[in-house]
């Protein structure tokens, strides 16, 4: 029954696939969610893309110190000067991850890593709340035919769980955001755990038919004459069973090199 519990607790958890509690923050009511991120190297190319790597930390909190409700979607919009490429790059099925631990889930399919992170929740168990903390991956593979991220979540405290969550990644033709990554959450019957944090390092570079290439990759559009550049990272969107959704966007800056 534990094992049930916790791997409910934990799809919670797993969703926020992207942010820090000192980041940017979104309240609405007693419900507060702050989402953080950044990439590396901050110098870059102003007319191409350049290999980079995005570092994310995320909570889902209250002010009151209740428990949060359950989170049903999350959506990551990706600024449209970042691009995600994943032409060439080996994939992983999600059939393979299952009921797996961290360490048999890269033996199966560490061709496919994009990146990896630790995340903490809280479990609630009928006598009292368990802290639960584990270490998430992030692989790439196909869910329903089209590009996905599959973010394998594993924890052995207070039990041992493993969960898998597609992120469905899709392209906007139009509008400042090129690259959208969402994930919904099955409806669970009853409200059995919550995320504190969640950090994730986001990034790899390969190659393809000879070339070099990097599953992320972005460029500086600094103004002519400029050397830095202002831009919205992301805008995320997390959507509550009660009804209530929270957006946040991270801006941030680049240096033209």
């Amino acid at each position: 029954m534990r094992r049930i519990v916790a791997s409910i607790a934990f799809a919670t958890a797993t969703v926020l696939g992207a942010a820090a509690a000192s980041g940017e923050q979104a309240q609405e009511g007693n419900l507060r969610v702050s989402f953080d991120g950044r990439l590396a190297p901050r110098a870059l190319p102003r007319d191409r893309p350049a290999p980079v790597t995005a570092y994310l930390d995320s909570s889902i909190r209250t002010v009151d110190g209740s428990n949060p409700p359950p989170l049903r979607r999350i959506s990551i919009a990706v600024n449209r000067q970042g691009l995600v490429s994943f032409a060439g790059l080996p994939t992983c099925d999600p059939a393979e991850l299952q009921l797996t631990t961290t360490e048999a889930a890269l033996e199966r399919c560490r061709p496919a890593l994009v990146g990896r992170g630790r995340f903490a929740a809280n479990v609630i168990f009928p006598d009292a709340p368990f802290p639960a903390e584990g270490r998430a991956l992030i692989f790439n593979g196909r869910s329903r035919g089209r590009p996905a991220a599959f973010l394998h979540i594993f924890s052995s405290n207070p039990v041992r769980v493993t969960f898998v969550l597609p992120f469905e990644i899709s392209r906007r033709s139009r509008g400042q955001f090129g690259t959208v990554f969402s994930a919904s959450i099955p409806r669970i019957a009853a409200d059995t755990g919550y995320i504190t944090d969640i950090d994730l390092t986001v990034g790899r570079e390969y190659r393809y038919r000879g070339a070099p290439r990097s599953f992320l990759s972005a460029s500086c559009a600094a103004p002519p004459g400029f050397r830095i550049g202002f831009f919205t990272l992301a805008r995320t969107t997390f959507s509550f069973a009660d009804g209530r959704t929270l957006t946040t966007e991270i801006a941030r800056d680049c240096r033209v090199r």
